[in-house]
């Protein structure tokens, strides 16, 4: 009973506390069979957009940006300065500690991406249309962003 009420509290206090922010880049480019998009593995091997933490020093754009460097070995492209989409969602921790977060998602039209970069050695990726990014992605908030694409 006790370990029932411990585990509720923590729950209930999980829902007040207001979510921490993140931030995505929903990288893209044209080809001659239409638009990609590019998706990363997750550390436990889910599909998404190449996301983290804002940064110091950097607005969200930027850091978005610097996630898909460090993720995805987006070398450059453009970036929007307003997000595309925002939604709401938990972050999963390994040690299966979940927190609220709110992430705001920008578009990134990519240019150039290298085969080494930060985190090459810690994910996959693949660029895929649309529709097969919604059907990889087990994300509502980022199968809504595609949308906004």
């Amino acid at each position: 009973m006790i370990a029932q009420l411990k585990s509720a509290f923590a729950e209930a206090k999980s829902y007040f506390r207001p979510p921490v922010s993140q931030v995505a880049a929903l990288c893209h480019r044209e080809t001659k069979t239409g638009r990609k998009v590019l998706l990363i593995t997750s550390s436990n091997g889910r599909w998404i957009f190449p996301k983290g933490w804002p940064m110091d020093g950097k607005t969200d754009a930027q850091a978005a940006m610097q996630e898909a460097w460090e993720e995805a070995g987006v070398k450059s492209g453009e970036v929007a300065n307003d997000p595309l989409a925002s939604y709401r969602g938990e972050k999963k921790y390994d040690d299966g500690r979940t927190i609220a977060c709110q992430t705001n998602v920008y578009a990134v039209e990519v240019t150039d991406t290298k085969k080494r970069f930060p985190e090459a050695n810690k994910r996959d990726r693949k660029w895929v249309d649309i529709e097969e990014a919604k059907d990889l992605i087990d994300d509502d908030g980022m199968r809504d962003a595609l949308d906004q694409l």
